[in-house]
């Protein structure tokens, strides 16, 4: 018996699908060696894909995904950092959304050092102000709770913004 393979049309169409459903662990920029991220209890899933909107960042920042929230970092090298929820379409999240939120900010050659965070006066971000950022190579460990799971990833601090400033919290 011959099998028909399926027509263009409907090729396209799964095409489409897939590209769609595909990024909801992906960041809006690539973060070069950035390691992955894990849950205290667990390994993420890769196939947790769910419609959901842009990955463009709204404060100069990196986003990521970690199940139905997208979460923005914005890394300054002048320690003062933030850390943006919104929900699966991209609309913002008070920042109380999270609780525990702290940064391990691992420089070359030095002690890693801890940030705690505290939410902001407005509550829609969680500041976390710590030393300027100067070396080259230093990488970011963001970890929060999200409804009591404790979530981290390991992200890298560029060294674009070591060197000019770029994206310097608000």
């Amino acid at each position: 018996m011959i099998r028909r393979l399926p027509s263009m049309p409907i090729l396209v169409v799964l095409h489409s699908v897939f590209l769609a459903t595909a990024c909801a662990d992906v960041p809006a920029r690539t973060a070069a060696a950035a390691a992955p991220a894990a849950t205290a209890g667990s390994a993420p899933s890769a196939g947790a894909a769910m419609a959901h909107g842009d990955h463009e960042p709204h404060h100069g920042g990196t986003v990521y995904m970690y199940k139905e929230v997208h979460y923005e970092v914005v890394l300054s090298p002048e320690g003062r950092h933030r850390l943006y929820f919104t929900d699966a379409v991209r609309e913002d999240l008070p920042a109380s959304v999270a609780t525990r939120v702290s940064l391990n900010v691992m420089r070359p050659a030095f002690t890693p050092e801890a940030v705690t965070g505290t939410i902001d006066e407005h509550g829609e971000s969680w500041r976390l102000d710590g030393a300027p950022v100067t070396a080259d190579g230093t990488s970011v460990r963001v970890t929060f709770d999200l409804n009591n799971e404790t979530y981290w990833i390991d992200v890298p601090f560029l060294s674009s913004q070591v060197e000019t400033g770029e994206k310097a919290a608000p």
